[in-house]
């Protein structure tokens, strides 16, 4: 089991662009930014939200 399986709200297609390019933690989110993840296929609008609120429960934001 993945870390994006934990977080409500991301479907399979965006747990699998995540890893496809190769982020596997929500740390590793916060070297890129919200754009470069709506450029990868399968990362919609919800899912990025959904990251977005996840790494902020953590204390943690996108590379801006």
């Amino acid at each position: 089991m993945s870390e994006w399986d934990a977080i409500k709200g991301l479907s399979a297609p965006a747990r699998r662009a995540l890893a496809n390019a190769g982020h596997a933690t929500l740390k590793d989110l916060t070297k890129v930014t919200e754009a470069a993840l709506t450029e990868l296929h399968g990362m919609g609008p919800k899912a990025v939200t959904a990251l977005r609120d996840a790494l902020k429960e953590k204390g943690l934001s996108f590379k801006k």
